[in-house]
């Protein structure tokens, strides 16, 4: 990932981690300090269908500041990496052409490093190999990619049948390793910014009793709602809106499958296990010079993000 650059390059600063850490307090604690624009950088918030199961910032939040890219998708909209990170070039843009400093806010971290490091310009694969390739059982689909690029093979799992396609199917029809594409990435802003990143990785079990907490919250606060409405709309089951954490518990809890403590009890375990993929991947994949906070947000100096 990119890291901070020279001063005289335009600042933007990144708040970074697993969900309930705080970032949006953090985020409306720097409002406070100067003029930003609180950019989302988490792929469940991009949807207007759920804010409050997304843990979007709430109306009277949002007028704190600026907010860009909040709930400003429909559920059925496919929301790339790149789709995010082009749209989030431009309000970075718009942010500094106004005076005020860009804060990304999100715990997604696919989003932050496609902005900062690019892409691999893969061309568009042609729909019918694409289906062929993820016809495949995944054991053919593994020996065939073991047989044509051995250098991605060993470097995935067996039973990865998602990127064991992907890579197959890469090689199929550019006849180019997806290792390969991936050395030679464009795009990304990260040379061209002065970041000011903090990653916020607070105790485990303070991190996992918020998270009970606020689930709590969102139901009582309009998520079963939110489910409901979104059930009415009857859309597929894979539409990108239909996998945020939460609908699957509440619509079983809806259809009379699941009591709804039951249905709570879920949801809560379901926000646990996503918050630690997140937390463990910030630890582990974001730079060592990122700044990292162990504690609650309490304990972050604003001027620590922003020097």
């Amino acid at each position: 990932m990119g890291i901070s650059n020279p001063e005289n390059k335009p600042k933007l600063a990144l708040i970074a981690g697993p969900t309930a850490s705080g970032k949006t307090a953090l985020a409306l604690r720097l409002a406070k300090k100067q003029d930003v624009f609180i950019i989302n950088a988490d792929s469940a918030q991009v949807y207007s269908d759920l804010p409050v199961l997304s843990a979007q910032p709430t109306p009277g939040e949002m007028a704190a500041a600026p907010h860009r890219l909040f709930g400003y998708l429909d559920g059925t909209t496919a929301c790339s990496a790149a789709r995010w990170a082009n749209d989030a070039k431009r309000a970075i843009t718009e942010a500094h052409d106004a005076g005020a400093l860009p804060v990304l806010v999100g715990g997604t971290g696919l989003y932050v490093r496609t902005l900062l490091d690019g892409i691999a310009p893969i061309p568009e694969v042609d729909a019918q190999l694409r289906a062929a390739v993820r016809d495949l059982p995944v054991a053919d689909a593994y020996a065939a990619l073991t047989k044509k690029d051995p250098e991605a093979a060993a470097a995935l799992a067996p039973t990865d049948s998602s990127r064991i396609s992907r890579a197959l199917e890469v090689i199929e029809s550019t006849g180019r390793s997806i290792l390969s594409w991936r050395r030679d990435k464009v795009g990304g802003i990260g040379g061209d910014v002065s970041l000011l990143p903090i990653i916020l990785l607070p105790p485990r079990d303070w991190l996992y009793e918020r998270c009970d907490r606020r689930f709590d919250l969102m139901v009582k606060n309009g998520a079963v709602e939110e489910v409901a409405a979104l059930l009415e709309r009857k859309l597929p089951a894979d539409a990108p809106v239909m996998r945020a954490i939460g609908v699957r518990e509440i619509a079983a809890m809806l259809a009379g499958s699941l009591a709804r403590d039951e249905a709570v009890a879920l949801g809560k375990i379901a926000t646990r296990q996503y918050a630690k993929r997140q937390y463990t991947w910030f630890r582990n994949q974001a730079p060592a010079t990122w700044s990292r906070c162990d504690g609650d947000i309490n304990g972050v100096k604003i001027d620590d993000i922003v020097i």
